[in-house]
């Protein structure tokens, strides 16, 4: 049984937390939405000084909750790729500093890693192999789950990410900041047939359109002439029924290259992490095609969808318990490919 303390600052979100295997003890977030939503979205430099003004705090407390002490603690880790530097250094620095002090291994986490194990904090009997529909603000990928740190990326976006298409569509509707919880709420009395907008095809070489990859940009574009067109009209904007239309797209869109890669691949399971994972409408529409073609589709709970340190100490903890660790050496990196995994650890 390994316990692991993990801390996650890969962005806007001080996050620590204890997990024991896929146990959690505690988890602490403290967000930085009310700091960035004044400038639209997440500013470098201002989210690297304010993971410094809380971690500290954030670590008592996640000890407090777990009621453990450090005797208890097995090792010490922090997301260290990808990510904001200045944002990623804060965490690593102060994990490394508790490894030291305690005399404690530490471990870099992939931070995609993180968001593939979310889904084994509510569903401890999932195994290896499943493929993972990773949605985020950053990142969106349809991955292979082989083993632990054993991954292939079969598809991605090749521009914007979902999450990102969420934000950018939020501002030009002006929703504010992170768009995706106020787009989905517009949603639900919104007409989801309003506007016919395009899925974001991407096309071969020899003909015909990629099966996984997908491309949000073009989507997001139309969007922005839409609300052009209807503004020159003179019409008042009917933002419930562009904020649906615009979900349902996304929605599907992902739906229809998830289905096609798990069937393609002879995967069974479809486990769906990151932040925009907590969207209703892909809920909805990912578990109704996984039912009709006979596949399971797994989802974290809401609270672990988005950036969360107990998905980083769940991941740990395999890693650990198979006697990975890593070197105190180990520096932070803005982008580092999930097959590379490995080359964090000794």
């Amino acid at each position: 049984m390994t316990t692991v303390l993990a801390i996650e600052t890969s962005c806007d979100e001080t996050a620590v937390a204890i997990v024991k295997n896929r146990q959690v003890y505690s988890s602490v977030i403290a967000s930085q939405i009310p700091v960035h939503q004044q400038y639209g979205g997440v500013v470098p430099e201002v989210a690297s000084r304010a993971h410094l003004e809380t971690i500290n705090d954030a670590i008592a407390q996640a000890m407090a909750q777990a009621q453990l002490d450090w005797s208890k603690i097995d090792g010490i880790a922090a997301t260290c790729a990808p990510g904001l530097v200045g944002a990623l250094l804060v965490g690593l620095t102060a994990a490394k500093t508790l490894a030291i002090l305690h005399d404690k291994p530490f471990l870099g986490v992939h931070h995609l890693e993180g968001h593939i194990y979310a889904t084994y904090l509510s569903e401890p009997t999932l195994d290896p192999p499943f493929l993972s529909l990773l949605v985020s603000g950053g990142h969106t990928s349809l991955i292979s789950v082989k083993e632990c740190g054993n991954y292939e990326t079969l598809g991605e976006t090749r521009d914007d990410a979902a999450g990102e298409a969420f934000d950018k569509v939020a501002r030009l509707l002006k929703l504010g900041y992170p768009g995706g919880p106020v787009i989905d709420k517009l949603a639900q009395t919104g007409d989801p047939q309003a506007f016919t907008l395009p899925e974001g095809k991407v096309s071969l070489p020899g003909g015909g359109y990629h099966r996984y990859d997908g491309s949000f940009s073009g989507l997001k574009t139309a969007v922005l002439r839409l609300v052009q067109q209807l503004e020159k009209e003179g019409d008042t904007l009917p933002t419930e029924d562009i904020a649906a239309s615009f979900q349902t797209t996304v929605a599907k869109a992902l739906t229809k290259r998830a289905i096609a890669c798990a069937l393609d691949y002879g995967l069974d399971t479809i486990a769906v992490g990151g932040g925009v994972a907590a969207n209703s409408g892909l809920r909805k529409h990912l578990q109704a095609a996984a039912t009709e073609n006979n596949l399971r589709v797994l989802f974290p709970p809401l609270k672990f969808c988005t950036d969360n340190a107990a998905m980083i100490a769940c991941a740990a903890a395999d890693h650990l318990s198979r006697g990975h660790t890593s070197p105190l050496t180990l520096g932070v990196e803005s982008r580092l490919s999930l097959s590379q995994v490995m080359k964090l650890y000794q």
